[in-house]
């Protein structure tokens, strides 16, 4: 090789056309170019998903996210709402709401539960033992007692502290009170411990006195323990709103008395009555036996909470002969000068039908004879003049069978045969006030407007929502106001020389009637010796202020001897409340 020849330059791998090496090596290179691909994309795949679940956990499922997380670190406790208080007409406070506390705590933070529980059973009753179960439960909250007067939380909490005992805490709360505890407990009703209406007048008017309830979030620390000042949010309670109400404490308080007295004097199942100012429908008093106590509900029965007068049906007797006889002379069917011819006995149906002081004559009688004697056979003749069409169309216009709008829950209608369904005996029987059962509301509206110049008016309790006063419809007229002041002055005849002499009210000019009505028995017929007496009467009679009807179911005696002087008692002092003054 010559001195200046160049040396020669290796070819290169790719210029030899290459080897079985360079192959693989080529195949490796595009391989993992290609793992490469599917790796980016599945990279791609899954931050697509994760930025989906991400939206999704932030935008859509992000408050309920928040919502579980909040809920593991707080405690909501209800803040009860102040209930309205409820008025009697003269300003009484019937029932109001007063501040009390909740006890609850935490089992996690009692250290000794036993001492705990000794300290709640000297302050709250029973024994030690009853509250460890509630102290020893594995959970971070747990109800001690609800309603605890704040005297009586008051003294568990400085003797807590006092003995630094810890895990018990207190809640402000809201309970009913009724400071002329059970009078007119039946009327007013039942408050749940969750401060909703349950019965009576409490539950009729549930959404004007319960007002809305707030919440305190309690911020918890570990295990569930309450820190310290954590109430980090609280929605304040919307108190509920007054009302006032047409009852007049002291006459619920006489009738209530005297019909108690009366089912022991005269060994009455029950015994009912109801008090109204005929001329507006206002409800001054209404009871029936047995009375509740509304604070007193550890055994509460059934018939407690009936209040009869609105929700038991009876055949009203003798005083269905007002209608009756209002229903004729409205019609012209006869007037009070018209003479009946009046046997002992009278057929009604299948059967016969006396009197009750075992008349076997026959008599001549005008209307007023036959309500001062309380005939039932001419109570079956009156009803025969008028016919069954305006019989039933004219006790209808009085309301019967119909319910009478007052504002309370449990109204029934009563069972009354409408026309198309009379039989031989319904036009006869009906007339003195058997074949047709109704609660004693309706007899009370119907006498009313016999006393309000024959206008019906809806009994009814409610006279102011808060401030603004209730107005009621006025209702519409049952009877002309001539045939209204003739059977008054019938009924007025019934106290001074009939079979009410014992419902006169000294220095009053009264007008009233009796009705002793037979009780049905389950076998058929008639029960022996057992009825519903009763007496519905109004003073003063020409314009009266105040009417009263009072019932004994399962007496043997007649109202004369019974509702009667009971009458007598309630009408006496419900006129001398009202400042009525004597007319005679």
């Amino acid at each position: 090789m010559s001195r200046n020849q160049q040396p020669k330059r290796p070819r290169s791998p790719r210029s030899r056309g290459g080897s079985s090496y360079d192959g693989e090596r080529s195949q490796a290179q595009k391989g993992l170019f290609s793992s490469m691909g599917y790796l980016l994309l599945a990279m791609g795949v899954v931050g697509v998903a994760l930025v989906a679940r991400l939206v999704w956990l932030q935008v859509v499922d992000g408050p309920r996210i928040a919502e579980d997380a909040r809920t593991q670190r707080t405690n909501v406790m209800t803040l009860q709402a102040k209930r309205g208080t409820i008025y009697d007409r003269n300003g009484n406070v019937l029932a109001t709401s007063v501040e009390c506390r909740t006890l609850y705590a935490n089992p996690k933070e009692v250290t000794d539960p036993q001492a705990v529980a000794k300290v709640l059973a000297d302050n709250l009753g029973g024994t030690a033992q009853d509250y460890l179960s509630y102290l020893t439960q594995d959970t971070t909250f747990v109800y001690i007692r609800r309603k605890v007067d704040t005297s009586v939380a008051d003294k568990i909490r400085s003797a807590l502290a006092k003995a630094e005992l810890t895990g018990l805490y207190q809640l402000p709360d809201m309970k009913r009170v009724y400071p002329y505890g059970a009078v007119a407990g039946q009327v007013l009703g039942l408050v749940g411990t969750d401060g909703e209406g349950l019965t009576g007048l409490e539950l009729q008017y549930n959404d004007i006195l319960s007002g809305k309830n707030g919440e305190r979030v309690l911020e918890t620390g570990v295990g569930g323990t309450p820190i310290a000042g954590g109430a980090y949010m609280e929605e304040p309670a919307q108190d509920g709103t007054d009302i006032v109400i047409s009852l007049d404490i002291d006459i619920q308080e006489i009738a209530e008395k005297k019909v108690e007295e009366g089912v022991g004097t005269y060994s009455a199942e029950t015994g009912f009555a109801t008090v109204v100012d005929p001329k507006n429908g206002q409800i001054l008093a209404m009871c029936s036996t047995p009375f509740l106590d509304p604070e007193d509900t550890a055994e509460v029965t059934p018939e407690q909470l009936t209040v009869r007068s609105l929700t038991d049906s009876y055949e009203p007797g003798s005083v269905m002969k007002v209608l009756t006889l209002a229903v004729g002379l409205e019609n012209h069917s006869f007037n009070l000068d018209t003479s009946f011819t009046v046997p002992g006995k009278v057929q009604v149906g299948d059967d016969y039908v006396g009197d009750d002081d075992d008349r076997k004559e026959t008599m001549a009688m005008t209307p007023r004879e036959i309500m001062r004697r309380s005939s039932n056979v001419g109570a079956v003749l009156m009803g025969t003049a008028e016919g069954a069409q305006a019989f039933s169309e004219g006790i209808a216009r009085f309301g019967i069978g119909q319910t009478t709008g007052i504002d309370y829950p449990g109204e029934v209608a009563g069972l009354v045969t409408p026309l198309d369904s009379y039989t031989s005996a319904s036009l006869g029987a009906m007339s003195f006030g058997q074949g047709v059962a109704i609660p004693g509301i309706q007899m009370v509206r119907a006498v009313s407007a016999v006393a309000n110049k024959g206008v019906l008016t809806t009994p009814h309790f409610l006279i102011y929502k808060g401030t603004e006063e209730v107005q009621w419809p006025e209702g519409e007229r049952a009877c002309s106001e001539e045939t209204a002041d003739q059977v008054v002055d019938v009924m007025r005849t019934v106290v001074q020389e009939g079979t009410a002499t014992k419902a006169a009210v000294e220095g009053y000019d009264i007008a009233a009637k009796t009705g002793t009505g037979e009780q049905a028995s389950e076998e058929g017929g008639y029960k022996k010796d057992s009825y519903l007496a009763s007496l519905v009467g109004f003073a003063p009679a020409s314009d009266a202020d105040v009417l009263v009807y009072v019932a004994f179911n399962g007496v043997s005696q007649l109202a004369s001897d019974s509702a009667a002087p009971v009458f007598s008692a309630i009408m006496g002092e419900s006129l001398l409340d009202m400042g009525v003054d004597p007319t005679a």
